[in-house]
This record gives C-alpha cells, structure tokens and sequence, in this order.
C-alpha cells in the first residue's frame, strides 16, 4: 500500500483520561458527566439522554487545569464494550469517567473518522480482543498506546472516509427499513392474537366469562443447588424469563407454561420437555378435558401479567393472578383458535427469519468495506 505507515495509536494522539470525579460529587444538573453506556450510546444514535452531571463551576476549574475534550478528539470505551468511538463535536461540552473511557487528544495530522472507522476493523478489533485476557474486560490507556493501525496520506483517509460515509449511510437506511419490517410483521401478529381474546360489542357466541383461577393452577417451582445444574444436555431449569441451564433431575414431565414470579414478573414461557422450575416462577396445571395448553399459554401472553408485579424486586401474586377475568371458549373452538394463530406465528417467524438474514447480509457487506479499506483495496 503506497504511502502507507503502520504507526501506533500513541502516535498519533496523547492518550490519557479524566480527573477523578467522585460518585458524591455526581448532580442531577450542570455538565453532562459520561460513563462507556453514554458514549456507547452516542457513537449508535450521536445522542444520549444523560441523567448525570457535574457543577459548573468543577467543569470550569477541570477545563483550566486539566483541559476537556475537544472537536477532532476520541473518546473510547475501556471497560463493557471496548473500543467504542465517539468523535468530539464541535459544539459538545461534557466532562467524563475516569477508567470508564480513553481520552484520544488529537496531536498529528490524522483524520478522526479514519481512526473511528478503523476501530470498527479486524485489524484494530482483534488487538483489543487480544489484550482482553490480560485484565478481562479491559482496554487501558497503555494498551491504546501501543494499538498499531495502518495509516495512509491524509488525502486518502479523507477518501476512505467519504466513501465509507457514503456506504454506511445507505446501509444504515436500509437496515432501518428491514428493522421496521421485522416491527411491522411482529405488531401483525400481536395484533391478531389480541383481537382473539378482544372482545368486541356483544359477546361471542359460547364464550364464558370466567377468572383465570377458575380455569388453571400455578405452582411453585422449586429450589435447585447450584452445583446441581449442568452446561448442556439433561433437563432445562426455567427461571422467571426462560431457560438458565440444564440439571439431571426434573420436576415436572409434562408440557407447560411458565410464568415469571420474581425479577421477570408475568413474562410467559413455554415447554414441551421435562422440566425443573425454579422458586422465582410458576406452572401451570389445568384440565386438558376442558382447555388446549397452547390456547392458554396464548391467553396468558395477552393477559398483561405484568402489570401486577410489585415491590423493589417485582414480583406476583398468584391469588391476584387468579382473580383476573378472561373470555374463554369451548375447548373445540379453542383447538380451532391455535391452528390459526400457530399457523400466522410460523409465518411470523419465517417472515423474521428472512429479514434477519437480510440484516446479517447488511452487516457483512460494511465488515467487507472495512476489509478493503483497511488494506488499501476501497
């Protein structure tokens, strides 16, 4: 690659952080205060709601001994998801977390989008992978320092940069419309199945008003030790938002529904295997000569249990559960309700399944442009 330099990030920025700021010294309004979730947020969508704050006055006395972040410098994430940009505005005024995020001061004469963009390439990726193991979740200023990256004549960053601008801009509007094409076939599909359960003027011939008490049972799941539960294989073990891991005992050997009693309260789940629930959920038993499994576990899914969770920790009652009133039909017309919406949910999630390869096609294409960028072929 002509005019090409492998230089180290420490080249080409002095590389530090912030002065401490304390959590006793956080206000609820002044200078927005950032952490990585802040910056990771900015670098997705170029803005953040923040809830934290420093005074003006500590702004003011760190800008003049310490200096703040300016237009053309990075701010990158060292510690949940490494080595994510964020390129200082123009306009922007914050201050931010000490060991939470690399300050990047701009020093030489490098474009940094180029440096944004080439933190999104293997060859930068891989480096703060593979320092990872050192100090698992970490990227320290040291280890930025030492980041090599592939640096051509400013000209062509300013090339790559348009190009890449270009790109990812149309895939960006593209993922947006298949995003919006996923929302649109999953509210299809809530919408139908609220419509069953819906009712509408006068009541549906043959449906019955009754609690939910009066047509199914929740019972507790049970404690499970720790050194009993396994990686794979076995039993699945239910929590209250779905399977955690597997044990070699089972509770229960009949299909079910479960629901979230603690933490994930009212979140429902299914199983057809054997099957141990943990304390933090239910279920359910009933009468299969009078209600279909699955008729209930869609009824359930429309219930919207979890507006009855309450406490620090949500949480639900199951008596509360009970005295909830439903519109239940003949369990004929019940069977005939979960051929119709199991057929709709299929073609919901084969509907899913092809946007999604569309999204991942999305994404390979941007990681084939970094590619070639990266390696002077764009």
């Amino acid at each position: 690659m002509e005019g090409w330099k492998t230089q180290t990030l420490g080249d080409l920025f002095d590389i530090t952080s912030s002065k401490r700021v304390y959590e006793s010294e956080w206000k609820r309004v002044g200078v927005p205060f950032y952490r990585a979730r802040e910056i990771v947020k900015l670098a997705a969508q170029g803005y953040v709601d923040n809830e934290l704050f420093i005074s003006e006055e500590m702004f003011d006395k760190y800008s003049s001994m310490y200096g703040v972040p300016k237009e053309g410098d990075i701010m990158v994430t060292g510690v949940g998801t490494l080595g994510i940009c964020y390129v200082v505005k123009k306009n922007d005024r914050f201050y931010f977390k000490d060991g939470n995020i690399i300050w990047l001061k701009k020093k030489s004469d490098s474009t940094s989008r180029f440096v944004e963009y080439a933190f999104q390439s293997d060859y930068l990726r891989k480096q703060i992978d593979d320092t990872v193991g050192a100090t698992v979740g970490t990227f320290t200023i040291i280890k930025a320092k030492n980041t090599q990256i592939p640096i051509p004549p400013l000209p062509e960053q300013q090339r790559i940069v348009a190009i890449l601008d270009k790109a990812f801009g149309g895939i960006a509007r593209a993922k947006a419309n298949v995003e919006k094409n996923i929302q649109n076939a999953r509210a299809l599909f809530e919408g139908y199945l609220q419509s069953v359960f819906t009712q509408r003027g006068e009541s549906k011939k043959g449906w019955q008003n009754k609690t939910i008490g009066e047509i199914l049972k929740l019972e507790y799941g049970k404690p499970l030790d720790r050194t009993e539960r396994k990686s794979d294989g076995c039993y699945p073990v239910y929590g209250a938002n779905g399977e955690k891991d597997r044990t070699d005992k089972y509770y229960y050997n009949k299909p079910s529904v479960i629901v979230g009693r603690k933490g994930s309260a009212g979140e429902i789940n299914f199983t057809e295997e054997r099957f141990w629930p943990l304390d933090v959920t239910y279920f359910i038993t009933f009468d299969s000569k009078q209600h279909n499994l699955h008729f209930l576990y869609y009824l359930l899914k429309t219930a919207n249990l979890p507006k009855l969770a309450k406490g620090v920790k949500p949480g639900i009652n199951r008596n509360e559960v009970y005295s909830q009133i439903v519109k239940v039909p003949p369990l004929f017309e019940q069977q005939l309700i979960v051929i119709s919406i199991d057929t709709l949910a299929k073609e919901t999630r084969h509907i899913e399944f092809l946007y999604q390869q569309k999204l991942a096609a999305l994404d390979e294409l941007k990681k084939s442009l970094l590619d070639q960028a990266f390696s002077g072929q764009l």
